[in-house]
């Protein structure tokens, strides 16, 4: 049984910083690429960052400089670390693999307000 489980959500003031974790079960998280989207009220769900097995990192050019998306194979965790945080950012974040079907996680809502 495959489980994504977020967490590390919240509010915080613009400018301001959270690390998102997500831990992974019931897949070879190793080679399993990894990806978080978020979801704002009203608005499709968009790709955040993806980090494949090998390490290779691809980010929304909104948040290119901002976030850092990494992976600690040994404790099948992926991390969003989001720095100097807009208003714009908040909604709802997702944990996501493909491999070997679409799985997701619950989400962890971010606000960021002041």
């Amino acid at each position: 049984q495959v489980q994504l489980v977020e967490s590390g959500g919240g509010l915080v003031q613009p400018g301001g910083s959270l690390r998102l974790s997500c831990a992974a079960s019931g897949i070879t998280f190793s080679i399993n690429a990894m990806g978080w989207y978020r979801q704002a009220p009203g608005k499709q769900r968009e790709l955040v960052a993806t980090i494949t097995s090998a390490g290779t990192t691809i980010y929304k050019d909104s948040v290119q400089g901002r976030f850092t998306i990494s992976r600690d194979n040994a404790k099948k965790t992926v991390y969003l670390q989001m720095n100097s945080l807009k208003p714009e950012d908040t909604a709802v974040y997702y944990c996501n693999t493909k491999q070997p079907y679409n799985y997701w996680g619950q989400g962890t809502q971010v606000t960021v307000s002041s």
